[in-house]
């Protein structure tokens, strides 16, 4: 046989065979891409459902309780009664709208309308594709997510109804109820979904600078608490201020509250990692070391000042250092997380007795020497102690890196929240006050908000 005929005879052999190969592998292929096609992980959904729930607590009744053990027996129901209201109201309101301005693309300084009444927000589920959310999808700055959209916008409404919720802290005691529906109502959708939007959408200019924001300095506590400021200011000091006692009725409530906040803030913080990986292991632990070291910081330098450390001093000296590692909990390590706690502690307790009373200002509950001092402190800390590898991304791989021009870029952030929380809060305040009028007269606050504006009080 010659050569040619025995490679004509081997390849009549081999090539069917390799047809067959061919054929497996091209309807395999299909089978391989589906495989390797992005799903989402349910241990990150699982821990996003729960740092929800814990989010959730804080307001409902975190944070209800906190305010309601601060406040004088009279006040005590309707002081409770506006977190919970706050809370219904908020959802309904982020819903409609306030999730949509806040996350969608749009421009620069506020998002679109396309997740209105969150429009299309199932398409993923009705067409039975578990893929993950993608947040400014479509853009230079979209980041995937391995959560559906259902449980971010979840996620994101706890932080929407706990920032208005501790506003009230500030006009305790005075504003009347149906003021305090509008105002927050109002507040949500022209102060909070517009700051949200300029700091974590994927569009938003503040981000864009490169501000480090994690889980709220500026969204949350700077917004609120200069809001709060605004609204002590408008509506003046209350009957009695300076004078009669004003001592907080029940303060086992205020620690059973300040606790649950502790807890909860674990959800808060670590759970802006939005995964449940070593970042958010990170936040988790600095967010327990700075809120241990800020009680500590108040509750000494009381101790210095008064002769004695007070319950209420060591529980807001706690709440200070939540406060003020949030911005940086994903930024920072836990050496730094000490001095943030420590200098939050401190500076809030100036602010919330030295700072008030030099200003003349009645903020009832201390919610801008608490959240507003200690929002400012945490995000301007995180410029200097920022550590760049915990936030580091392929396309930045050096991450947030602190310093000199971090810093600066901190400082622009706090500026833009406070001038805009602020004069907008101002506005709004003005509306509802020649619309509706903002607090109760002289004779019903001395009788006490729970019989005045609820008709119940307790036994």
């Amino acid at each position: 046989m010659t050569r040619s005929a025995a490679n004509a005879r081997c390849a009549s052999r081999c090539l069917p065979a390799l047809a067959s190969l061919l054929g497996v592998a091209l309807l395999a292929a299909p089978a391989w891409a589906a495989d390797e096609m992005p799903k989402t992980d349910s241990g990150d959904t699982a821990w996003m459902l729960a740092s929800t729930a814990l989010v959730l607590m804080m307001t409902v009744p975190g944070l209800a309780l906190f305010y309601g053990g601060m406040v004088r027996k009279k006040n005590v129901l309707a002081t409770l009664m506006q977190a919970f209201t706050v809370c219904c109201l908020v959802t309904i309101t982020w819903m409609v709208a306030g999730y949509s301005l806040a996350f969608t693309n749009g421009n620069p300084y506020i998002g679109d309308l396309s997740r209105v009444f969150l429009h299309g927000i199932a398409d993923h589920i009705t067409k039975g594709n578990d893929v993950p959310f993608t947040l400014g999808a479509g853009t230079s700055n979209a980041t995937a997510y391995t959560i559906p959209e259902t449980v971010y916008m979840m996620f994101q409404m706890t932080f929407a109804i706990i920032t208005p919720a501790l506003i009230a802290g500030a006009f305790a005691d005075r504003m009347k109820f149906s003021a305090m529906c509008a105002f927050m109502v109002l507040w949500s959708l022209f102060v909070y979904s517009p700051i949200a939007h300029w700091v974590w959408s994927a569009t938003g200019w503040v981000g864009a600078l490169g501000a480090a924001d994690f889980a709220g300095g500026t969204v949350v506590h700077i917004n609120a608490g200069i809001a709060g400021l605004m609204c002590a200011l408008v509506l003046g000091k209350r009957v009695g201020y300076g004078h009669d006692n004003m001592s907080p009725h029940n303060l086992a409530y205020a620690v059973i509250g300040a606790s649950l906040l502790w807890v909860g803030w674990f959800g808060f913080n670590a759970g802006s990692a939005v995964s449940a990986g070593g970042r958010a292991g990170m936040a988790m632990a600095v967010t327990q070391i700075a809120t241990a070291a800020a009680a500590l910081g108040w509750m000494f330098a009381e101790w210095a000042a008064k002769g004695k450390p007070s319950v209420l001093g060591c529980i807001s000296g706690a709440v200070a250092g939540l406060v003020a590692i949030t911005p940086a909990s994903g930024f920072v390590l836990p050496g730094p997380s000490i001095v943030i706690g420590i200098a939050a502690g401190v500076i809030c307790f100036w602010a919330s007795t030295s700072l008030k009373h030099m200003m003349g200002y009645d903020d009832s509950l201390d919610t801008f020497g608490v959240h507003g001092i200690g929002g400012i402190v945490g995000a301007l800390l995180t410029g200097v102690f920022a550590f760049g590898p915990l936030s580091a991304t392929d396309s930045a791989p050096d991450g947030t890196v602190g310093g000199l021009h971090q810093l600066l870029i901190q400082a622009e952030a706090v500026c833009a929240t406070l001038v805009w929380s602020g004069v907008v809060s101002l506005i709004l305040l003005k509306i509802v006050d020649l619309t509706i009028g903002l607090r109760v007269s002289r004779e019903e606050e001395v009788e006490g908000l729970d019989l005045v504006l609820h008709g119940e009080q307790l036994g």
